[in-house]
């Protein structure tokens, strides 16, 4: 006998466990609890039939899917995934920067860095002191480059799990390490005079960015995951 909880649901539309079934070959801790926990904490908002039971359609799940891989592969809390989703730009952040390597930069006060990045004042020397910011000019005329709030925020946010700017310089040499690869292999055509060599090169820059940002993102997942391993 079939009861209502198994109706078939309007075409092109999935019950929550018919998501389950199509996710665990991918997936396979996911359940419905977890679903249903994942929309109590306001990720997920599937349709509802009259009796109350949860309809999915093909964005859901994909958004279902997203979430799942952003837990299992970057260890993001729920907090920092909602975020993500609600930003209409946080998928295309990194592209966008490599983008704009060639353009003007948007400079920024002190007193702007600090209200965007959220770090502290004494943060901010501390991290210019171990180079992860850099100030162009002096005192009350210092400037920074816009990305250097994103910069501030990221350490802002690891200093509030005791971890220090002095401990961070890793991340700024490896940062230098890559730069220098890509200036080997590209920098006397991005000094060209020739419009078409330079701005050649500066597309293989963007391509190389990526590429190198994706290889780094992913052998550090790597480690992570050994990390976290039993």
């Amino acid at each position: 006998m079939t009861t209502a909880a198994e109706a078939p649901p309007r075409a092109g539309l999935l019950h929550i466990g018919a998501v389950c079934r199509r996710l665990r070959e991918e997936f396979p801790d996911v359940s419905i609890s977890k679903i249903r926990y994942l929309e109590d904490q306001g990720l997920l908002a599937p349709e509802r039939t009259q009796g109350g039971y949860r309809l999915f359609d093909e964005d859901a799940v994909e958004r279902l899917r997203t979430i799942l891989r952003m837990q299992r592969d970057q260890f993001l809390p729920l907090r920092v995934i909602r975020q993500e989703l609600a930003s209409p730009t946080a998928g295309k952040q990194r592209r966008r920067r490599a983008a704009g390597l060639a353009g003007p930069e948007e400079e920024l006060e002190a007193s702007e860095l600090v209200e965007r990045s959220g770090a502290t004042p004494q943060l901010v020397r501390e991290l210019e002191e171990y180079g992860l910011l850099e100030a162009r000019g002096n005192g009350g005329e210092k400037r920074y480059a816009a990305a250097d709030a994103e910069i501030g925020a990221a350490c802002a946010q690891l200093a509030g799990y005791g971890i220090a700017p002095r401990n961070l310089r890793a991340f700024r040499t490896a940062a230098d390490r890559q730069a220098a690869l890509l200036e080997q292999l590209l920098g006397p055509a991005l000094q060209s005079r020739n419009p078409e060599r330079r701005q050649a090169a500066l597309e293989d820059l963007r391509s190389l960015a990526e590429l190198g940002q994706e290889l780094s993102q992913q052998l550090f997942w790597r480690a992570l995951r050994q990390l976290a391993s039993p």
